[in-house]
């Protein structure tokens, strides 16, 4: 299958790795079919890209790598939705955006949405985005002008 992207030009996937939300994301339920792209040169960003708009990319990460370890229970709807025969079948991806408010002379502060991950169950490929009420920890990624180097800071 042949679709288009932003950032990876026109790529060629095979249809069985197609992630879809059925209920779409928030503010973007008409979206349903996405890609996981992994960004060449960084173990941390993933890119996930929707198969029917090529402008709509998010950036994604493990939260893992902000050392976050996720504790919720999910609802009996959202097990069913996602088809949960086996928890370690999930995957839990925090999409990541620039801080708008940001001083622009300062180096480029990339946020987490710790609020409200994805939920991906890797077998079925079934995803939802869960929203907690609590999170009790808040990490800001922090990237250095030159670019080179990526530091964490908790926020």
């Amino acid at each position: 299958m042949q679709i288009k992207t932003r950032f990876f030009g026109e790529q060629t996937i095979d249809p069985d790795s197609i992630i879809t939300f059925p209920r779409g994301i928030p503010g973007l339920e008409n979206q349903t079919r996405y890609k996981l792209f992994h960004q060449e040169g960084s173990e941390i960003v993933y890119w996930l890209q929707s198969i029917d708009d090529e402008d709509l990319v998010f950036s994604v990460a493990h939260p893992m790598h902000f050392n976050i370890n996720y504790q919720f229970t999910l609802t009996s709807e959202e097990e069913t939705l996602l088809q949960v025969d086996n928890v370690e079948d999930l995957m839990i991806l925090v999409i990541l955006h620039r801080d708008d408010e940001a001083d622009p002379n300062s180096p480029l502060t990339i946020k987490g949405a710790l609020k409200s991950p994805l939920l991906i169950n890797a077998k079925t490929r079934i995803g939802i985005q869960k929203v907690l009420h609590q999170v009790e920890q808040s990490i800001t990624l922090i990237e250095t002008k030159a670019g080179s180097e990526i530091d964490f800071v908790a926020a």
